[in-house]
């Protein structure tokens, strides 16, 4: 119960927040966002006609293609959540703060992506656009992000020839800053990346990514293989997590060590617990300092 009302408590701030990018900012000035909203603004700007209504018309294929494509419970809260907002919409009154467009642009994505990476984050779905994503990646198995970028850019050549060339534009920096801040809502605000190192000096570079780095670091026995040194026999490979603004120190101690040393690099989209999330002040990296020599 805990869990469900906190969820609903994000969403309802997440559907505020879309909410005040699209009326303080977006709607005054005819910019479009991607997917199902953008349908509904074009629609809207083309025949004079109320936002809200035209949002739920387009949402209800995305939304019958959400009942065959995701879970109930996410379905459910997404058709309460689409309501709610285009309740919130119609009711809503805003005085326009800034009559430049590009801040109009970035703030209008700003407030729209914070909106529906919130509602995403907690299982619903406030743009249709994911949904039909979704859907034709099941049966097809074209990638989400593909569809996604075709959906949008035929609604924004449709607003160029439509409306103006000048709004499509803007629409599109709308769409960029909304989408980046949607990934940074739903991954978080900072960006880790995870390292496999295969060293015969192994040891060395585990003791330095925990002294110095400040890492927590899971050891893994390789039986075998063969590289740049030829034929290898058993051996501790390191897998570990930092942040990125780490990476560069993490390369050079690791250089340091051994220049030879095989490593993997990957995005790391969320860590939750850990050694890393627990250690990052000076007196917690002794500490962990401190484990690490207990443990030889």
């Amino acid at each position: 119960m805990k869990q469900l009302l906190s969820e609903i408590t994000q969403i309802a701030i997440g559907i505020f927040l879309a909410s005040i990018g699209l009326k303080l900012f977006l709607l005054p000035n005819g910019f479009l966002d991607g997917g199902a909203t953008g349908i509904a603004i074009l629609l809207s700007e083309l025949f004079n006609f109320n936002i809200s209504i035209f949002l739920l018309i387009v949402s209800i294929p995305f939304l019958i293609l959400a009942w065959f494509s995701l879970s109930r419970r996410i379905f459910i809260k997404s058709v309460l959540s689409i309501l709610t907002l285009a309740i919130i919409i119609h009711f809503e009154e805003f005085t326009p703060i800034t009559e430049d467009k590009l801040l109009i642009a970035i703030f209008g994505g700003l407030f729209l992506g914070a909106g529906i990476g919130l509602t995403i984050k907690n299982g619903a779905v406030l743009d249709g656009s994911e949904i039909l994503g979704i859907f034709i990646n099941e049966r097809l198995g074209i990638g989400i992000g593909k569809v996604i970028l075709v959906f949008n850019a035929i609604l924004f050549a449709a607003t160029a020839l439509l409306l103006s060339l000048e709004i499509a534009m803007y629409s599109v920096l709308t769409f960029i800053v909304t989408a980046k801040i949607i990934d940074l809502m739903i991954e978080g605000f900072e960006d880790y990346v995870g390292l496999t190192i295969i060293s015969p000096k192994n040891e060395a570079i585990n003791t330095e990514l925990i002294k110095t780095i400040g890492a927590g670091t899971t050891l893994y026995q390789g039986s075998g293989g063969f590289g740049k040194r030829g034929e290898t026999l058993k051996q501790d490979i390191i897998h570990t997590v930092i942040n990125r603004i780490d990476i560069r120190r993490t390369y050079n101690l690791i250089d340091k060590i051994d220049k030879n040393a095989f490593i993997i690099e990957f995005d790391v989209n969320k860590i939750k617990g850990g050694v890393y999330t627990k250690f990052l002040s000076k007196k917690s990296l002794q500490k962990l300092s401190s484990y690490n020599k207990a443990s030889k």
